[in-house]
């Protein structure tokens, strides 16, 4: 069952449209990754979700709660991870959780309780009494994370959570995510770096100008591309490419042809055994080829695929 459903969201400022039309589901107990570059909609989606930003247009609807009618009641079922850390640096680890707790109205035991039970989760029991200003990066991060638990939501909203931070503390926040998820937390995770999503996140959507471009599972997405590759051709001269792509459809495996940049991408089920056959069309019709490669579908090939352009750009 779902647990968040967005419904053609949109947010402009004055002639820019930030988010463009945006709409996705997310079940309960899911990892939903939002992947794209800096600038995308990314950060100002997860905005419109936690309240901090009316839509311009659309609305979203968390467990039942309308974001743009209900924002009140929406926030205390959500947890929000900014990019930026939220945190007092000359207050400890224990002092931190703790004021956010009271903002919670969480007080007592209760609070005490809960304070160890996600300094233990982040693996910095044994910290609580330090400073957060004596922390690494990964350290400021985790504690970031488990002030967005306190109040134990049902939606956890992460924003880029990693950035910043080398790689055995992205290690330590993976594990931790993972946990969350196995207590019930539904969770959204934005980034831009390929690797994470890969390995958290149980569907994707991708993001590019404020638009979603794709969105499914790992296995789906890849899809796209053909299960057994990509032919990456460039030919010359230009004029040869009349009546070709009918010739290449129509090779054995091939799935699709798409143009990119002035080359053919020619999906296919298995590239190996499509390409001496796509190669011998070209042959006949005299084209010669300038460039050629050859790759497995990933999500960085997918993204260009999509957008025309590497997803750090």
């Amino acid at each position: 069952m779902p647990l968040v459903t967005a419904d053609n969201l949109v947010k402009k400022y004055d002639e820019l449209t930030a988010v463009d039309g945006v709409s996705f589901t997310i079940d309960e107990g899911q990892i939903f990754g939002f992947l794209g570059p800096n600038g995308a909609g990314k950060s100002t989606t997860i905005s419109m979700l936690s309240t901090y930003l009316p839509p311009s247009s659309g609305d979203a609807v968390i467990d039942g709660l309308s974001v743009t009618h209900q924002a009140e009641k929406v926030r205390n079922i959500i947890g929000v991870v900014p990019q930026d850390i939220a945190l007092y640096p000359t207050l400890t680890a224990l002092q931190n959780l703790k004021f956010y707790g009271k903002m919670y109205d969480m007080g007592g035991e209760n609070l005490d309780k809960r304070c160890q039970e996600l300094l233990e989760l982040v693996e910095l029991w044994d910290r609580r009494d330090s400073r957060v200003e004596q922390f690494s990066g990964g350290m400021k991060r985790r504690i970031n994370m488990a002030a967005g638990l306190l109040h134990h939501p049902r939606f956890l909203l992460l924003d880029e959570p990693t950035v910043g931070v080398d790689p055995q503390s992205r290690e330590h926040i993976f594990e931790t995510i993972f946990k969350i998820r196995d207590s019930g937390t539904t969770i959204l995770y934005t980034s831009h770096y390929m690797e994470e999503v890969e390995t958290l996140c149980d569907y994707i959507a991708i993001m590019d100008k404020g638009k979603m471009v794709a969105s499914g599972t790992l296995h789906e997405l890849l899809s796209v591309l053909g299960e057994g590759g990509v032919i990456e051709l460039k030919i010359a001269p230009p004029g040869c490419h009349a009546g070709l792509e009918e010739a290449i459809a129509g090779q054995n495996g091939v799935t699709s042809i798409n143009h990119q940049d002035g080359k053919l991408l020619i999906s296919s089920k298995n590239s190996a055994h499509s390409l001496p056959p796509v190669l011998k069309v070209l042959e006949d019709t005299g084209c010669t080829v300038d460039h050629l490669e050859i790759y497995t579908p990933n999500l960085e090939k997918l993204f260009i695929h999509l957008t025309g352009k590497e997803l750090r750009e």
